[in-house]
């Protein structure tokens, strides 16, 4: 069955077939409820691909992300998944799992199949890859890190907000040595992370002397928690640059018989949905991985309905905020006295 066959029994021309299955506005509603008619009859399925070579327009995008597995990235890829539905459009998953040789294999892929444009939501890329990609005019999505070229558009991540929302919270709960559990610092994120968390302690009077540097897994958390308690200054309240290294510093607190939030009061970053159902709950700052995905998805469809790119990059921000649930207490009044004196 083809558009030809579609065509006879819809008694209409082929090109009124083909602009119908590629939705253009201008045919005609009768002709177009006929050939819908037929299609839904036959139960035809149009080649996209041959469209995609027609137009020059595949209706896919690609997605990239660092790791499927961690929990910060499902529900990006869901809703960027269901917009894309919406939109009549598909999309090429890829993660990277913070291997340049498969982030490289990544980006081969994406331009081989000749993607409409590509989000990069890894939080870190290699800049040999942006040129790569920039130089095939593909509209590309970054964060933090988009480069300042025609057809990129950067989400700058407000670290800030939510950071000093988190100190100034501990703060008030009489905490004043709070640690400060990085992710690894060959990523701009999380040295944006740490920079906001040493700014917010300045701002308040407080010396960051306690920051560690972790690789944001469980595992991370739970071994820099034990370093943390063993130091000579053992910190009251710790902040961690994502939420699955809270999860960890949690559960080595556990172990350790260090109980949260009474002798230990913990913030994470990121807001992953199993946040709310460990215990106790964790408080967090929210970084919404919807409104990412939302704003990622609608930049690579205006760039590409765009007649003609724009002279720079296009930035937009999202910002974070502090989500208070049961991680935190008020200081000991003995670990205050002792900070005191």
């Amino acid at each position: 069955m083809d558009i030809r066959e579609i065509a006879s029994r819809a008694k209409v021309s082929t090109a009124t077939v083909s602009r119908t299955l590629n939705n253009i506005p201008t045919v005609d509603p009768r002709l177009a409820r006929r050939v819908w008619k037929v299609v839904n009859e036959v139960g035809y399925y149009p080649n996209k691909l041959a469209s995609g070579l027609v137009s020059g327009k595949s209706r896919v995008f690609g997605l990239i992300v660092s790791e499927i597995t961690n929990p910060f990235f499902p529900e990006i890829v869901q809703t960027f998944e269901n917009l894309a539905v919406e939109n009549n459009y598909e999309i090429l998953l890829t993660s990277t799992v913070h291997d340049p040789k498969r982030m490289e294999l990544s980006v081969r892929r994406m331009i081989e199949r000749r993607v409409d444009g590509v989000a990069i939501l890894t939080f870190g890329m290699e800049d040999s890859l942006i040129q790569h990609l920039r130089f095939r005019k593909v509209p590309l999505v970054f964060v933090d890190v988009g480069p300042d070229f025609p057809g990129v558009s950067n989400i700058r991540i407000n670290y800030q907000s939510g950071i000093r929302q988190g100190v100034q919270h501990l703060a008030a709960l009489g905490h004043r040595q709070i640690a400060f559990i990085t992710g690894p610092l060959h990523l701009k994120s999380a040295q944006a992370r740490r920079t906001a968390f040493e700014k917010s302690m300045e701002e308040i009077g407080l010396a960051p002397e306690m920051i560690v540097e972790g690789d944001h897994t469980m595992e991370g958390g739970m071994r820099l928690l034990t370093q943390l308690v063993r130091s000579e200054t053992r910190p009251t309240a710790v902040m961690c640059s994502n939420d699955t290294t809270a999860i960890g510093v949690m559960r080595e607190a556990y172990d350790q018989g260090i109980k949260v939030p009474q002798d230990l009061s913990l913030i994470g970053f990121d807001d992953i949905r199993l946040a709310q159902f460990i215990i106790p709950p964790l408080s967090t700052i929210r970084m919404s991985q919807t409104e990412l995905a939302r704003i990622a998805f609608e930049s690579l469809i205006s760039e590409t309905e765009r007649q003609a790119a724009l002279k720079g990059r296009v930035d937009h921000e999202l910002d974070t905020s502090l989500v208070l649930r049961r991680s935190t207490a008020r200081a000991r009044t003995s670990d205050v006295d002792a900070t005191a004196e």
